[in-house]
């Protein structure tokens, strides 16, 4: 297949006036110095925390109320009990929720016969009330002798209640404007009892950052997980249990220790008490880390501080160090922190990448932040297709060599295309090189000297549109899909294949992995797996294969939202310790501003790119049809005569091909050329079979 590129338009290429960019750059620079002044971290804090204070504060009184309408802190102790083993508890908890039903039941149907005896009670007082009055009248006028009188306790009530009215209609305006002012400040102050901010937010010396993890801490957190070999072991054990704990060492944020497990105890176990441990341990789910080591029935646990996860981990060192550069071969991109607080740099060098994880948890800007270091090397090409088309890519206008931006089939079919010339330009690749007699692969060496095998990277982001794609293309074949026929998952299993020797790899990123929008044979052929936030243990294992979920690797237990930008990573090209098969990053967050002034920054290192964002596609060309074409009715054909006669053909299609091209093309078909004399040919039968296999395909995805 031919890509014939074309020029964008004048438009796209015009660059934004000198004073609006210097402009920018002066506001992104005060924006830099002001967020690193401490009065101004200070300040942000300070507003974070009363803010917090308030919804925190909201919060608990709303529980509050609710718990004392209904019957739900009945139901939750009945849980906890149940959770404990506790039966006799239950039963207690039981009866006490049910004398409460049986009362807030009474008081309801009292309330009901109220209302319906209220106006009568009503009518009574009314009339008892105004005969009292008139009683004592009748007493004041008799005394005084003035019939007059009769009426003066009615008067004087009527004026007791014109009196209250009016000191009411003074005072009902401003009750009405301090009452919502008095309830903010009375939840503000719920908040603050209870300090309902994140730790980061709060002043230095009201922060908990949780009890000191201690071995007898460890030790009583297992012995009280519910496991009962488990606790039959600790209390046998003549040292309370501190035989099972490794030394208590401090990591980062946090601490770390191996626990050895008794016999009868599994590491599985353990693992799907994470919660459990972590609130033995007096800490948050999210901040306790469970993993295996190489030791056999042992777990490692990593326990940050409390409070620890949820502090911003600072700017990306790319917009810290404006002279930062990178080296495809080499070097490492910044991507983050691990857990420990340590620098997390990702090699990319032929290797291909895969992020996954649910909507809106940063899975673009976690993809992207790698192209952007990437970008900072000028020998590598970029070819993005962006399906989700909202603009996040649009800093590499002017830096990527083809940039398709949007989610319809059109740009399925684009992308698809783009990918495509991927796989003719690795087999060219490949021919060169054979042409060339190397075999380590395409060295630094040759791409540094060589414009034909400078690095090629296919990125495509929200590839799970074009997996789902279901349109056709005119040869029949669907451009989504698993099957054999799908266009789109064959070029990326065959880039996945062959692509690394020739330096021509490819990312995606996908939503929610499942067999359907992600192809297990797709998946699996990537270097790099990552995952942010997933719903489930089966997404992530789809997502960074089974071995690192059952050792530990857990993305499906991140906080949606919460550890946006968070990622769990296994695979090459990332530095993970001994026996450990995966590692928790928390990424350097770039906006889509800071990502154009990087793209800007690199675009200065490069020549002119004349960025394509309309491919103009040239027909298919079938090689199996021209293949059959060529041999004519001949039984057997030599392979150098069928590559002559393949060039005569079509000289630009067929410039490069060479016998292991033409091996590889039957292979698809599960055929393969034969000899004849000691010389290679290809058969007629096997290029009629290849035609049956290739037309049943068609039919089956048809």
């Amino acid at each position: 297949m031919t890509v014939h590129m074309i020029k964008a338009s004048q438009d796209d290429t015009e660059a934004p006036s000198s004073y609006r960019e210097r402009r920018r750059a002066r506001f992104r620079t005060a924006a830099r110095a002001a967020l690193q002044d401490e009065r101004v971290r200070a300040f942000g804090r300070l507003t974070v925390r009363h803010g917090a204070y308030i919804t925190g504060g909201a919060r608990i009184v709303a529980r509050r109320a609710w718990d004392g309408r209904t019957a739900s802190r009945y139901e939750r102790m009945i849980r906890a009990a149940e959770a404990a083993g506790l039966m006799d508890e239950v039963k207690e908890w039981e009866q006490r929720a049910q004398a409460y039903r049986a009362a807030r039941h009474k008081r309801r149907l009292e309330l009901l016969q109220a209302m319906v005896h209220a106006p009568k009670a009503i009518a009574y007082g009314t009339v008892g009330g105004t005969g009292i009055l008139l009683m004592i009248g009748i007493m004041l006028a008799w005394g005084s002798g003035d019939v007059r009188d009769v009426l003066t306790p009615i008067e004087a009530v009527i004026e007791l209640v014109s009196w209250a009215a009016f000191v009411a209609g003074v005072v009902w305006g401003p009750l009405l404007f301090a009452v919502p002012w008095i309830g903010l400040a009375a939840v503000w102050a719920v908040g603050q009892h209870r300090h309902t901010a994140p730790q980061w937010a709060l002043p230095a010396q009201a922060r908990d950052l949780g009890a000191a993890i201690t071995p007898s801490i460890v030790v009583i957190a297992f012995r009280d997980l519910g496991i009962s070999p488990l606790r039959k072991a600790i209390d046998a054990m003549g040292d309370v249990g501190a035989a099972l704990l490794g030394p208590i060492r401090i990591a980062g944020c946090g601490v770390e220790v191996d626990v050895h497990l008794p016999s009868g105890v599994s590491t599985e176990e353990i693992q799907n008490k994470r919660r459990k441990l972590a609130e033995n341990l007096n800490r948050h789910e999210h901040e306790v880390f469970i993993t295996i080591p190489p030791a056999p029935r042992t777990v490692r646990l990593w326990i940050a501080d409390s409070g620890a996860l949820d502090e911003p981990i600072g700017p990306s060192p790319l917009m810290l160090e404006e002279d930062a550069t990178a080296d495809y071969y080499t070097g490492s991109a910044p991507w983050g922190q691990n857990l420990r607080g340590d620098a997390v740099g990702v090699s990319v060098f032929q290797r291909h990448v895969l992020l996954t994880g649910l909507s809106n948890q940063g899975k673009t800007a976690a993809l992207r932040a790698l192209a952007l270091w990437l970008a900072l090397d000028e020998t590598v090409d970029f070819y993005i297709a962006d399906l989700k088309g909202v603009g996040d890519w649009r800093g590499f206008f002017g830096l990527a060599r083809v940039l398709i931006q949007g989610p319809t089939d059109d740009h399925v079919a684009q992308a698809t295309d783009m990918v495509e010339w991927g796989v003719d330009e690795m087999q060219k690749r490949i021919g060169l090189l054979e042409e060339s007699g190397a075999t380590d692969g395409v060295t630094r060496e040759m791409a540094r000297t060589d414009p034909r095998f400078r690095p090629i990277v296919l990125i495509v982001d929200e590839a799970q549109v074009a997996y789902g794609c279901g349109a056709k293309s005119e040869d029949g074949r669907p451009y989504g899909g698993s099957k054999a026929t799908s266009r789109y998952f064959q070029a990326v299993k065959k880039i996945h294949d062959q692509g690394r020797a020739v330096n021509v790899t490819i990312w995606e990123g996908t939503q929610d992995p499942t067999d359907e929008n992600l192809p297990k044979r797709s998946r699996e052929g990537n270097h790099i797996r990552g995952s942010l936030a997933l719903g489930t243990e089966s997404q992530a294992k789809m997502a960074l294969g089974e071995a690192p979920v059952d050792a530990g690797a857990a993305p499906h237990k991140l906080r949606r939202g919460l550890d946006r930008g968070t990622l769990v990573v296994a695979g090459e090209g990332i530095p993970l310790e001994a026996g450990q098969s995966s590692v928790t990053v928390r990424t350097h967050f770039i906006s889509g501003e800071d990502a154009i002034v990087l793209t800007d920054r690199a675009k200065v290192r490069r020549q002119d790119v004349a960025t394509v964002h309309k491919l103009e596609i040239a027909k298919p060309v079938d090689h199996l049809g021209d293949l059959a074409a060529v041999v004519g009715r001949e039984k057997r054909v030599r392979t150098t005569e069928v590559l002559h006669r393949l060039k005569t053909r079509s000289h630009a299609v067929y410039e490069h091909w060479t016998g292991a091209r033409l091996k590889a093309l039957l292979a698809q078909y599960g055929e393969e050329p034969g000899t004849l004399d000691g010389y290679p040919v290809v058969k007629l039968e096997s290029v009629e079979r290849a035609l049956e296999q290739r037309a049943e395909e068609i039919a089956e995805a048809q």
